[in-house]
């Protein structure tokens, strides 16, 4: 197997990669994708880089190199898109992105000439869509998720007997982001290289915040202002595309327009939907049986298979079929409800709350813990003995059974320690981690 003898450069990325909840399982392709955007040097440098933002004097501290070298290789991978950086307070700081949503996407943001994009995009379909293991690791663990869904906020009542919060309207994101950007899909870039596109628009998947203002500065997305920004939404929703965004109530970080058969996201509801792989708008829509003529347009224009058609059952004709929703496996997105020409489709409320993560922070935080990958949040500097031992204690202990979790706990003298467990505790209901 290629991964048994990979270079070492290579060899430590995927290391560093795993050590955030969003990981990427070694395999041949994984190591094939790498070698087209990264060269092992780059690759060895970047897998030394801490998880959170970093600043220059630590890119070089661990380098072992000089400022103005470290400087040069920063702005390198920053210009491709591997790397992202920002300004806070007069002062560039620089983070990997997970793979997805990150440095995967990114590379196929634009058309490029300094790498071979079919060939990336033959590697990304064997990775992500034949294999599955990136795809199951990425959508099918824990209970917090990388994205949700938005609701199609065509769908909403006119009346406003439902009460829509900010947070849950693609529109608020876009109005209210300090920066905005538009690239080219990746999904359906990835899916045009390997004949497998649809019809649906490329360029139409947005960016916000500081992601926006990297990729658009180095080229990667085109600088738009919110009203373009309200545009492009708009016309998404008038081609019955899904909006699969951050999973966080602030700083959204992306808005990608999605179709059912190009979306990993999508996809991935599909294949793992018993997983939750998206979490889902706090809406349902529910079907009025007796205006129903079983047309099936609201199951066509379902993207994740979550509508069909049923014998309506008596006393209706026994040739009369009408609308089923499977709501376990329903986005909530509302995208059937324009569809259906007879309005026999409303949204109303789930009965249960759906509320993201604040922030980033928090959605990182909690899949970390979710994932057992709290330890490489917490104790980041893997050049430092002392973080590298840190690590390696907790990640021990949270991974312990409840009853030898809490004797050590009490024997790790640390009120640290104490209330990050306790608090682990009670998101879990005390059950130990996934291994990683």
């Amino acid at each position: 197997m290629a991964h048994a003898t990979a270079r070492s450069g290579y060899r430590h990325l995927v290391e560093r990669l795993n050590r955030t909840p969003q990981g990427a399982p070694p395999s041949d392709l994984l190591y094939r994708i790498l070698a087209l955007l990264f060269s092992e040097r780059e690759a060895g440098l970047v897998a030394l880089l801490p998880v959170k933002p970093f600043t220059l004097e630590t890119a070089a501290r661990v380098w072992k190199a000089s400022p103005s070298e470290a400087r040069k290789t920063l702005d390198a991978l920053a210009a491709r898109a591997l790397l992202l950086d920002t300004e806070r307070n007069g002062e560039t700081r620089w983070v990997l992105p997970p793979p997805m949503a990150g440095f995967f996407e990114f590379s196929m943001m634009r058309v490029r000439q300094d790498v071979d994009q079919k060939a990336l995009a033959e590697l990304f379909y064997e990775y992500l869509n034949v294999e599955e293991d990136f795809v199951r690791e990425l959508f099918a663990r824990g209970e917090t998720q990388l994205g949700r869904a938005f609701v199609n906020e065509e769908s909403l009542p006119s009346d406003e007997t439902l009460h829509v919060l900010d947070w849950e309207r693609a529109s608020e994101v876009a109005r209210s982001a300090l920066h905005a950007a538009v690239g080219v899909c990746y999904c359906r870039h990835k899916m045009a290289h390997v004949g497998r596109a649809c019809d649906a628009p490329l360029d139409i998947c947005l960016t916000f915040g500081t992601t926006a203002d990297s990729l658009s500065r180095h080229g990667f997305a085109r600088r738009i202002d919110s009203a373009e920004a309200l545009d492009l939404l708009a016309e998404a929703r008038s081609r019955g595309l899904v909006q699969f965004g951050e999973n966080v109530r602030e700083r959204v970080a992306f808005i990608c327009n999605c179709c059912g058969c190009c979306c990993e996201a999508l996809l991935a509801q599909k294949r793992f939907g018993v997983f939750r792989p998206v979490h889902t708008t706090g809406f349902l829509p529910e079907v009025d049986a007796d205006a129903c003529n079983g047309c099936g347009a609201c199951a066509k224009a379902c993207p994740v298979e979550a509508m069909s058609l049923v014998p309506a059952g008596p006393p209706r004709p026994a040739s009369r079929r009408v609308a089923r929703l499977v709501e376990d496996a329903c986005l909530g997105c509302g995208v059937c409800v324009p569809a259906c020409p007879k309005e026999s489709l409303r949204l109303v409320r789930r009965a249960a709350r759906v509320i993201p993560p604040k922030n980033t922070t928090l959605r990182v935080v909690a899949m970390a813990i979710e994932r057992g990958n709290l330890a490489d949040l917490v104790f980041d500097d893997r050049t430092l003995l002392s973080h590298r031992a840190l690590s390696a204690v907790l990640g021990a202990i949270l991974r312990l059974p409840p009853v030898k979790r809490s004797l050590a706990r009490s024997q790790v003298k640390s009120v640290y320690l104490e209330r990050l467990v306790e608090a682990w505790e009670r998101r879990t209901g005390g059950r130990a981690p996934e291994r990683c």
